[in-house]
C-alpha cells in the first residue's frame, strides 16, 4: 500500500509483545542520558559478549594501535589513521575511518540485539567524575573488569573541551582545516588525555568509553556536514582495514571509499537530540540488514522523503510517540511497522533482556605498564625535519640508526614495543647521531613498533619487521 500522509499521524497503541532477535538493524544514536535502562543494560552486555570468542574489541584496538601514526619517510606507501593533516591531505582518513570503526562495532552489537545503538558522551558538557556515565552499572564497571587504569588526570577538566571550543571548531568552513583542528585540539584529544589509562594510548579502543567519545566526534562531523553540505571530501579512495583485504572472524571486510560515507545516512545512521529523532531524506535499502530497525524512546518523526520501496523491510520503534509526516512513503509491496514499545520499562527489564543470561566475564586486558605512559594524542606532530635511516629492513639481530642531514639533531633513547603494546626493548644512551642496537636476537620474528626520542620527546615512530 502507498502511504502519502497529508497531515501528521500519531501512533500510540501498537504494542510490542515480543522482539525477534535477528541481524536486522540500522541506528538512531543518542546521548547516553537519553537511553532507557534496557538499552544501557544491553549495551554493557554487548561489550562483554564481544570479548568472548573472536574478540572484536581487542581486534579493533590492536589495529588502531598498529596503524595509529607513522613516520612514512622509510615507506611512503605506509598508511596510518591519525595526524596526517595539515601536510599530507592525500593520506588523511580521520573522520571516515572512525565512522567505519563505530559502524563495525555497532553492527556486531546489533547482531546480538537489533535495538542497540552506540550512544555519545559529550565531554564538553559532561565533565564530572561522578557523572552517570561512570556509574558502576554503566561505563564505570569496565575500569576494574578490564584493568583500564583510568585516572582522570587528577580531575583536571582543563584538559577537556568547553562548549566554546566546540562552537569555534564547528564554525570552521574549510574541511581540511576543520578536520585538523578537531583532531588535534581538545574537542577530540581532550577526552583521551583526561580519562587516562588506555585512552591516551594507541590502544584507546580497549576502553568502551572510546566508542561513546568517538560517536560524539562522529555526530559533530555529521552536524558540520549538514551545515556545510558537500563540504567534506577525501583524496584517498580506500582505507586501511576497510580496503577489501582485511579478514576478521572469517569474513573479509568491505572496501569503503571515504567519500561514499560522508553522509551518515549512507550507513543508515541517524542522530537524535533533545528527545527528537528526525528520520528524513532516506531510502530503506536493506543493504546491511534484511530488516532495518530504528529504536528510540522519545519522539520519532518519519517523513520528508523517507521512502520504503517495494520489497523493502523496515521497523520503527519508540517507547513514546511516532509521527508519520507528509513526505513519508511506503510503497506497494513493502513491509513497514511503526510500533510503541510500551513494555520496555517493565517486562523487558524483568530479567528478560536478550543478553541478560550472558556471563559477564571480566576478561581483563594484559598491559605492560610502559604503554600506559604513552601520550599518543599529543597535539604536536612528530618532527618532520628529523630524518633517520634504520637498517637493515627486515632486521635479524641488530639495528643501525643513523641521523640524516646536518641539522645537529641527536637521539638519546630507543623504545620498541610488540604489536600488543608490550615493551620489549628500551635503552637510554648519551646523545648521538648514530646508534647500533646489537642485542635483538631474543625477539621473535614479526612486526614491532620503534620509537626514537631525544630528551623524552618523541621524534619518530616507525614500524619495523624482524625476520
Amino acid at each position: 500500500m502507498n502511504w502519502l500522509m497529508e497531515k501528521s499521524l500519531k501512533i500510540y497503541v501498537i504494542l510490542m509483545c515480543a522482539v525477534v532477535q535477528s541481524f536486522c538493524a540500522q541506528s538512531i544514536r543518542k546521548n547516553y542520558q537519553e537511553m532507557t535502562d534496557y538499552e544501557r543494560n544491553e549495551l554493557v552486555n554487548a561489550f562483554y559478549e564481544l570479548r568472548n570468542g573472536p574478540d572484536l574489541v581487542a581486534d579493533l584496538a590492536q589495529f588502531h594501535s598498529d596503524f595509529f601514526n607513522f613516520d612514512n619517510s622509510a615507506d611512503p606507501t605506509q598508511l596510518d589513521i591519525h595526524f596526517n593533516l595539515p601536510d599530507e591531505p592525500e593520506r588523511q582518513i580521520f573522520f571516515a575511518w572512525h565512522r567505519m570503526q563505530m559502524f563495525e562495532m555497532e553492527q556486531a552489537m546489533q547482531a546480538l540485539n537489533p535495538d542497540i545503538s552506540i550512544p555519545w558522551w559529550d565531554s564538553s558538557e559532561d565533565q564530572s567524575t561522578s557523572s552517570p556515565v561512570w556509574n558502576q552499572d554503566f561505563m564505570g564497571q569496565f575500569n576494574a573488569a578490564w584493568v583500564l587504569n583510568r585516572n582522570y588526570v587528577n580531575n583536571d577538566i582543563n584538559l577537556l573541551p568547553t562548549p566554546q571550543d566546540v562552537s569555534m571548531v564547528q564554525a570552521m568552513q574549510d574541511f581540511l582545516l576543520y578536520s585538523d583542528a578537531l583532531e588535534r585540539g581538545r574537542v577530540h584529544a581532550g577526552a583521551h588525555r583526561w580519562v587516562g589509562g588506555a585512552m591516551p594510548t594507541p590502544l584507546s579502543p580497549r576502553d568502551p568509553i572510546f566508542y561513546l567519545h568517538h560517536t560524539f566526534i562522529d555526530k559533530l562531523w555529521d552536524d558540520w556536514e549538514t551545515a556545510n553540505p558537500g563540504g567534506s571530501s577525501f583524496i584517498i579512495t580506500s582505507m586501511i582495514r576497510y580496503d577489501g583485504t582485511y579478514v576478521f572472524n572469517g569474513e573479509v571486510l568491505p572496501l569503503v571509499d571515504p567519500d561514499d560515507i560522508v553522509d551518515s545516512k549512507a550507513l543508515g545512521v541517524f542522530y537524535a537530540e533533545n528527545q527528537l529523532a528526525d528520520l528524513s531524506n532516506y531510502t530503506v535499502s536493506n543493504t546491511h540488514h534484511d530488516l532495518e530497525n530504528f529504536y528510540y524512546q522519545f519522539v520519532i518523526d518519519v517523513g520528508d522523503n523517507f521512502l520504503v520501496p517495494s520489497n523493502a523491510n523496515c521497523r520503527v520503534i519508540s517507547v513514546n510517540q511516532i509521527n508519520l509526516l507528509p513526505g513519508f512513503t511506503a510503497e506497494l509491496g513493502s513491509s513497514f511497522l511503526a510500533s510503541i514499545d510500551a513494555g520496555n520499562a517493565a517486562s523487558r527489564l524483568d530479567n528478560t533482556t536478550m543478553l541478560a543470561s550472558r556471563i559477564n566475564n571480566p576478561n581483563p586486558f594484559d598491559y605492560d605498564s610502559a604503554i600506559l605512559d604513552k601520550h599518543a594524542y599529543s597535539p604536536t606532530e612528530l618532527s618532520s625535519e628529523f630524518k633517520v635511516t634504520v637498517s637493515p629492513s627486515p632486521f635479524n639481530s641488530y639495528l643501525d640508526l643513523k641521523i640524516d642531514g646536518t641539522n645537529d639533531q641527536k637521539i638519546d633513547e630507543v623504545i620498541i614495543y610488540d604489536i600488543s603494546g608490550h615493551l620489549v626493548f628500551k635503552k637510554h644512551f648519551e646523545s648521538t647521531t648514530s646508534y647500533l642496537i646489537d642485542d635483538l636476537n631474543y625477539l621473535k620474528g614479526g612486526v614491532y613498533i620503534m620509537e626514537i626520542l631525544q630528551n623524552s620527546k618523541l621524534l619518530k615512530r616507525r614500524k619495523i619487521v624482524k625476520e
